[in-house]
């Protein structure tokens, strides 16, 4: 089963682009069902009140609970003091299984790092290249599993993303996904020092097609039980996912 970690769904509110804008699936669930796509993980675009858009993300999966799981998109600064109640509600009530968060809002922080340990979730966070912050997720929070997607950097940060695999190799608990990674031979570095079992398949869609970024993983040519993992065991097992 192939599962896409790493896809936005929902309204925004800000609308100064795509990515604080209505995120509408029509065309990525399309194509991720011809590209095999079984399952996709979705969470908010960006958004000025994440609670709210946090249930509309629950409303799109609970139409097709068997094709769509959830993320809690929260915001380090915005949300502080409120963030274990978030998640509550996000694990109990809406179903979520793991958390999302990026700098481009604020700096992730202990509050959304302990909430990730009482509810055993995973949680994505993007670094915008400041890849650095994995050391001290790994020393202060061993027992959490973080996913920092685009082997650190959206932006094709070269020295990032380079810096990014020698955390994946080593700290057991740092992983990245394979989303908009567009110099191959990294995401192949990647794969061959730190292992399959570090890297996951994602797409960010709607606005990356999916079929596309799964084609980059079927190029690495691995053995069938590691390519897999990055396209699906991984997450199933980061997720606690039958």
């Amino acid at each position: 089963m192939i599962i896409d970690c790493h896809c936005h769904a929902g309204p925004g509110d800000g609308l100064t682009g795509p990515w604080d804008a209505n995120a509408g699936l029509e065309r990525y669930l399309r194509r991720a069902a011809r590209a095999g796509i079984a399952r996709s993980v979705l969470f908010p675009a960006f958004h000025s009140d994440y609670a709210r858009a946090n249930r509309a993300v629950a409303r799109i999966v609970a139409a097709a609970p068997q094709r769509l799981l959830g993320f809690a998109f929260v915001h380090a600064t915005r949300d502080r003091g409120r963030i274990r109640a978030m998640l509550r509600e996000a694990v109990e009530q809406l179903g979520f299984v793991g958390i999302k968060l990026h700098r481009h809002d604020a700096r992730i922080n202990g509050e959304v790092c302990d909430a990730a340990r009482a509810f055993r979730l995973p949680v994505l966070y993007d670094p915008v290249g400041e890849v650095a912050i994995a050391e001290l997720l790994a020393q202060d929070y061993p027992d959490v599993d973080f996913i920092l997607p685009h082997l650190g950097s959206f932006a094709d940060d070269w020295s990032a993303q380079l810096a990014m695999i020698d955390h994946l190799v080593r700290h057991p608990n740092i992983y990245t996904d394979t989303a908009g990674i567009r110099r191959f031979d990294l995401l192949q570095e990647a794969v061959r020092r730190a292992g399959a079992h570090k890297v996951l398949f994602g797409s960010d869609g709607p606005w990356l097609h999916p079929g596309l970024e799964l084609h980059k993983v079927r190029l690495l040519g691995l053995p069938e039980e590691e390519e897999g993992l990055i396209l699906g065991g991984n997450l199933r097992r980061l997720c606690r996912l039958a």
